[in-house]
């Protein structure tokens, strides 16, 4: 990848404000990832009981979204995956090669979101860092203005829903969003953004018509995550519309501003028995209509053989192409930044 043209050798380093950010986020102070703990078996009982329970959560609230949609009927399981060293291997592989550009796009992003929490004054105090001449017409002694505090993290929460159906495994898309999938987490972790990371198939077995695995949940948020995101497989059939579904409403939940719900796709939507062509393009479209008026924003990230398809579903507005997948990471992370 090439650097930026403003760019120079000092531009991978971080400040101490980023290793700040860096320390919280699970990372070390070269950038690279920490590791918490070797495997989900080194776990304590009372820590695999609350993974247990948090995935009952998971199922029994997704279940719930789609109780009076058209999906209803359908059989859900929603999956917490472990992860063991092979994955935490391959994630320090695959962050090699995307950690410079990540920590280049989030040392631009920082400084910017540090003065957009802190430069609004509060006016008419006793005592502060700014004098206001104007109020001392009101002979009340409030005289100065102080800077508020930056007490709350971006307004911004970001969901990626990663498709992963068969196809995903032809011509190396399912690595490529290996990668953006590690960009944006980590970008998100260095500018503490909440982000929800959810995969989805369909069709695994009658008894599992819709399967949704949870890899990184802003609700319990665990450095590890980042090793969970290597178990995102090419599986079998897809149904966007109920993947979509369920994350949009989270995502509508949510007290932050602005809502991003990111979709990487590399084909139209297919799952047993109808869900498929007119049907299921309409199904999706009712629902990006239905939770964008709820506040979510929606963006479709295509780098399959499908884009025309896609485009019309999402419209032109919503739709990112990707033709070069080896530009994919950071395409991705810097559209995210333009929403701060």
């Amino acid at each position: 990848m090439k650097k930026s043209a403003d760019g120079d050798e000092s531009s991978s380093r971080v400040s101490e404000d980023d290793s700040t950010h860096m320390e919280r986020s699970g990372l070390g102070e070269d950038g690279s990832p920490n590791y918490h703990q070797a495997n989900p078996e080194s776990m304590s009982e009372e820590a695999k009981q609350k993974e247990r329970d948090f995935r009952k959560k998971l199922n029994r609230e997704a279940r719930e979204l789609i109780s009076d949609s058209i999906h209803q009927k359908v059989k859900l399981i929603v999956h917490r995956p472990d992860y063991d060293e092979e994955n935490q291997q391959e994630y320090v592989r695959l962050y090699q090669g995307l950690m410079s550009i990540v920590q280049e796009i989030a040392r631009k992003t920082l400084p910017y979101l540090e003065h957009e929490l802190s430069s609004d004054f509060s006016r008419n105090r006793y005592y502060g860092s700014k004098f206001q001449a104007d109020s001392v017409a009101y002979k009340d002694y409030k005289y100065f203005a102080k800077k508020r505090p930056p007490t709350e993290s971006p307004s911004l929460v970001v969901g990626l829903r990663v498709d992963e159906s068969a196809s995903m495994s032809a011509y190396g898309r399912l690595e490529a969003a290996k990668r953006a999938v590690i960009a944006v987490y980590e970008y998100c972790q260095l500018c503490q953004i909440p982000i929800l990371i959810y995969g989805d198939t369909a069709d695994v077995s009658r008894l599992e018509q819709m399967s949704i695995f949870a890899y990184a949940d802003f609700d319990k948020a665990d450095a590890n995550d980042r090793f969970r995101l290597m178990r995102i497989h090419a599986r079998s059939n897809n149904r966007d519309g109920m993947a979509l579904r369920i994350m949009a409403e989270r995502l509508a939940a949510s007290p932050q501003k602005t809502k991003l719900l990111i979709s990487i796709s590399d084909g139209q939507p297919k799952a047993m028995d109808d869900y498929t062509g007119s049907y299921a393009v309409t199904d999706m479209k009712q629902t990006i209509q239905e939770y964008e008026r709820k506040g979510v924003t929606f963006l479709a990230a295509a780098i399959g053989q499908d884009k025309d398809v896609i485009s019309e579903i999402y419209g032109n507005e919503r739709f990112l192409d990707i033709t070069n997948l080896h530009e994919f990471p950071a395409k991705l992370v810097r559209m995210i930044a333009r929403y701060l």
